[in-house]
């Protein structure tokens, strides 16, 4: 009898081992290993593309259609939760996001809605720009000559290669006018001799 209870407390702590290993493993979603202590909003943050809105938006939409407790640690859900997860990150307009919260909206290739994650995201954008460049478009030329895209000044900023230094046009013309005295002086010593 008591062999028994003891076997039975073992398995018990075994069990409660296992779960909290469970819970504190890293979980893989979108391509991305994320730690299984941080819970679901601020897990779905660590993924490329996934800011705090967009986490936010996917946990409540989650919450309602799947029943999955956003306060939970992303550890502790089981495997058809993770997938229910990975897929409204996969197709988030579908479960109910709004087009707003998107990241491609009216893309020019498909001019339908989409949300990109991770590799996706990055593979994309390296198209876009360079699409821009062989379209020979204003900000395709910015690309590739390595230049601020987005109207920024470049007079002191965005610098490449070697700087010297700048000389205001104020102490260029002081030091302009300094070196003519100098010289005429140096003219009349002449004229002198």
């Amino acid at each position: 009898m008591a062999e028994e209870k003891m076997k039975e407390e073992k398995e018990g702590e075994r069990a409660e081992q296992k779960q909290k290993a469970r819970e504190t493993s890293i979980i893989r979603i979108a391509g991305r290993d994320i730690n299984g202590n941080f819970k679901i909003v601020h897990a779905l943050m660590q993924i490329k593309g996934i800011g705090f809105n967009m986490a936010h938006a996917i946990s409540l939409m989650c919450e309602r259609q799947y029943n999955i407790n956003p306060n939970l640690e992303i550890g502790s859900l089981d495997e058809a939760q993770l997938a229910k997860i990975e897929n409204a990150l996969n197709n988030p307009l579908k479960i109910g996001i709004p087009t707003y919260l998107s990241n491609r909206r009216k893309d020019l290739d498909s001019g339908s809605d989409m949300h990109l994650v991770g590799t996706d995201l990055t593979f994309r954008t390296r198209q876009d720009v360079e699409s821009g460049i062989r379209m020979q478009t204003w900000v395709g030329s910015r690309h590739q000559y390595g230049q601020k895209v987005r109207g920024q000044r470049t007079r002191s900023t965005g610098r490449t290669g070697a700087t010297i230094g700048v000389v205001k046009k104020s102490v260029q013309t002081t030091g302009t006018a300094a070196q003519q005295a100098g010289a005429q002086t140096a003219k009349q010593e002449a004229a002198k001799k």
